[in-house]
């Protein structure tokens, strides 16, 4: 099957590098497209220089999950793995180890968690790890969630709570030794805290519009059931 990672970017210019070093190196994939979401550093001009790098330009920032959507839709690829593009710690194994469960058919999407990498972000990650930006899947069926483009931050969880509800197996893969540049290590503490909340206000967002009443009945039934 033929894969493609897609790296959504917003002013990414300067942490951007240590994941493409990364994604160069993996033979496992046939293509490396980066969407550059509306920079206003030179995140283009840094993905352009990286052999095997295609670059999307959008003119305007569409969000995270504007930017995967025109990644997905610039690809013929079966399969597609997502990495944020703040990566610290990422090396071929952790790709290779995302894209088996979904290469040998075993599930439709696995998405994968940090451990051992830093305290605050594992413990983000053991909280609600279906947010997790990390994660490969059947493109077809990214390609099938009504709206995603126009989800923003709120695309995992928008892809997560699809796939649960169409009943495709999801599974999670623990990626060790991975953890991400904080918001307010790159914006500072304020600007860093308000990117932060309203990011939580788009993934409410999201939640809120693809979340159904039989949802969240099939959830409470699967918990009564096992604590019978």
């Amino acid at each position: 099957m033929k894969v493609a990672a897609v790296v959504p970017a917003y002013n990414e210019a300067t942490r951007l590098p240590r994941v493409l070093q990364v994604l160069t190196a993996c033979d496992c994939l046939h293509e490396i497209i980066v969407v550059n979401d509306g920079s206003t550093d030179n995140t283009a001009e840094v993905a352009q220089g990286f052999a095997r790098v295609r670059v999307l330009n959008l003119p305007v920032n569409r969000g995270k999950g504007g930017a995967m959507f025109a990644g997905a839709t610039a690809t013929d690829a079966e399969v597609i793995v997502f990495f944020d593009a703040d990566l610290i710690g990422l090396k071929p194994e952790h790709v290779d180890m995302l894209l088996t469960p979904v290469l040998s058919g075993e599930v439709a999407m696995a998405i994968g968690v940090f451990r051992g990498g830093r305290f605050s972000t594992d413990l983000a990650q053991i909280l609600v790890p279906y947010i997790s930006g990390q994660r490969a899947l059947l493109r077809d069926l990214f390609l099938e969630v009504p709206g995603i483009e126009s989800t923003r931050s709120g695309v995992e969880i928008a892809l997560t709570l699809h796939f649960l509800r169409q009943r495709y197996p999801v599974a999670q893969v623990v990626l060790t030794g991975i953890t991400h540049t904080m918001k307010e290590e790159k914006l500072g503490w304020l600007r860093g805290t308000l990117a932060r909340w309203k990011m939580y206000a788009e993934i409410a967002r999201a939640f809120a519009r693809y979340t159904r009443l039989r949802d969240l009945r099939y959830a409470f039934s699967l918990r009564g059931k096992q604590g019978d």
